[in-house]
């Protein structure tokens, strides 16, 4: 099982963190040094679906933590050690809480628009986005996400349409955009099967082949493929959804996010310059699921891609800019717990071996030989052992337990051998999930309860990563967005007006402006 490289105390790890802030440090300097009003040749534009202050701070605490660390305090994450950090609002035009659709096109495009909305504004017409004007410049555009490329933050910069549920028009929008490199997740309706268009269809697919494209769904044609290819890169193992696999499960066949932002670095590079925007979304559908330990991880990956840009422009620092923003948070995320009181205890998360979605493919796989009346509790013990490190007591550990350390005001509990094992209300509250879990009850009659325990998602699943994230110390107030501010870092020639506290539309100016395009100002 391939992941992602982990930072602190290793060896080789320390010299990963060391180059890292080498070439931030070179690329500040020229940015310091670049001359005034100097258009970057290369721009990127990293975006983390769900990524707000809490997601990128809980990655941090774990990377401490998980290796051992003795006192609280964080490993810093390379987009955190940009020089430029500001602070980004992203209500839509019909919502404080916006979504993706309405939040890619407020950064692809600046302007707002509805909640569903892709590249259209509020009255449904077509607004330019960044990479189309980056495109028609004569310079090279990549796009590349861990989720669908359909998705709604990919396609609010090569797609116009008045849903984001157009999958199948969005792929072909995608066939038509005339850029240079698609790559990670694969498309959702190429065959328009889902589509209201009448009559026959083209396969988008076959489309982009028409339309010039080298289409590749394995590693080793992906890893092959040669500047001057126009490739639209699938990866080989994607989920129901056309997404890559959580970073927490691994992906034995395809390529991780950083490595398809590294192969479009090598595609895209060339004299007239590239755009590329990079997105991190399963950090987002973690975050809907409640669970820390697959948020943390695609967090780590998405961090992993960033730092493949770095790594290219500490070559051309005069030259390359890099933002790094969230469209929106997710989860309501919070880095505090009443259960822990003043307690913090990340290094828990590290027992967790699957995502939410690895643990309930596991039992669906138990569910086909075993119904509500022959399941028994005690079959699935190991499988929550193995999936999250949570241990089901005895009755000598339920005694023990009592007298366990708590945690306290100051923090100063010695650590508690019984962590990770289930008090007597969670293992009730588990119990109870898996019964609901095999008698296939997500929600009972729409009950309001029932959605908030479970949230429409696996009830066992759910259930495991609330109490596993609460050990930890980590708290949820949703299964949705939510409309708090999101982090925006920057480094590189023209990266100082990304400091400050802006809109997510003012955002897209900025770095529309720093790539030469002037704007026009609102009536």
């Amino acid at each position: 099982m391939r992941r992602h490289a982990l930072p602190p105390y290793c060896a080789a790890t320390i010299n990963r963190v060391a180059w890292i802030v080498l070439a931030i440090l070179i690329l500040a300097s020229a940015q310091v040094h670049a001359d005034a009003g100097k258009t970057p040749k290369y721009v990127f534009f990293f975006i983390g679906d769900g990524l707000a202050m809490a997601q990128r701070s809980a990655a941090e605490y774990f990377l401490a933590a998980k290796d051992g660390q003795s006192r609280p305090g964080i490993v810093k994450l390379t987009m955190n050690q940009m020089p430029v950090q500001g602070m980004t609002t992203t209500y839509s035009l019909n919502s404080i809480i916006t979504d993706s659709g309405a939040a890619g096109t407020a950064l692809a495009s600046g302007v707002k628009t509805y909640n569903g909305a892709i590249g259209v504004d509020g009255a449904k017409k077509a607004v330019p986005t960044m990479a189309e004007k980056a495109r028609d410049k004569g310079m090279k555009v990549g796009i590349v996400s861990s989720v669908s490329l359909d998705h709604a933050t990919p396609a609010c910069f090569y797609s116009h349409q008045d849903s984001r549920n157009n999958y199948y028009e969005i792929a072909l929008d995608a066939a038509k955009s005339g850029f240079d490199y698609f790559g990670g997740g694969g498309f959702k309706d190429p065959a328009g099967k889902k589509s209201k268009i009448e009559g026959e269809k083209q396969n988008a697919l076959e489309a982009m082949k028409a339309a010039g494209y080298t289409v590749a769904d394995t590693a080793e044609a992906i890893k092959a493929a040669k500047p001057g290819t126009k490739l639209v890169a699938l990866n080989p193992e994607l989920d129901a959804d056309k997404a890559l696999p959580y970073a927490l499960d691994g992906d034995k066949k395809g390529l991780t996010l950083a490595e398809y932002t590294a192969k479009g670095i090598e595609l895209l590079n060339n004299p007239k310059g590239f755009f590329f925007m990079v997105e991190g979304g399963k950090i987002d559908w973690a975050c809907h699921a409640n669970d820390a330990a697959a948020s943390i991880e695609d967090t780590l990956a998405f961090d992993a891609a960033v730092a493949e840009a770095v790594k290219f422009a500490a070559k051309h620092p005069q030259e390359t800019l890099i933002v790094v923003t969230g469209d929106h948070e997710c989860g309501g995320m919070t880095l505090g717990f009443a259960g822990t009181r003043y307690g913090n205890y990340y290094d828990y998360l590290k027992n967790q071996k699957a995502s939410f979605e690895g643990f309930t493919a596991a039992l669906k796989e138990y569910k086909k030989t075993h119904d509500a009346a022959s399941a028994k509790f005690e079959d699935v013990i190991p499988m929550i052992k193995e999936s999250f490190g949570l241990i089901v007591p005895v009755g000598a550990d339920l005694e023990a337990m009592k007298a366990a350390p708590k945690a306290d005001e100051n923090n100063t509990s010695p650590t508690n051998p019984y962590g990770m094992f289930l008090k007597e209300f969670e293992l009730t509250a588990v119990k109870d999930a898996f019964v609901r879990s095999m008698q296939e009850q997500k929600e009972k009659s729409g009950s309001e309860m029932d959605y908030r325990a479970y949230g429409g998602y696996e009830p066992l699943a759910v259930t495991l990563t609330h109490i596993l994230g609460n050990k930890a110390g980590i708290g949820w107030t949703s299964y949705s967005h939510t409309g708090v501010p999101v982090v925006t870092s920057a480094v590189g020639p023209g990266a100082d007006v990304f400091a400050g506290y802006y809109d997510n539309t003012d955002l897209a100016k900025k770095l529309m402006t720093a790539m030469g395009e002037k704007q026009v100002a609102a009536n």
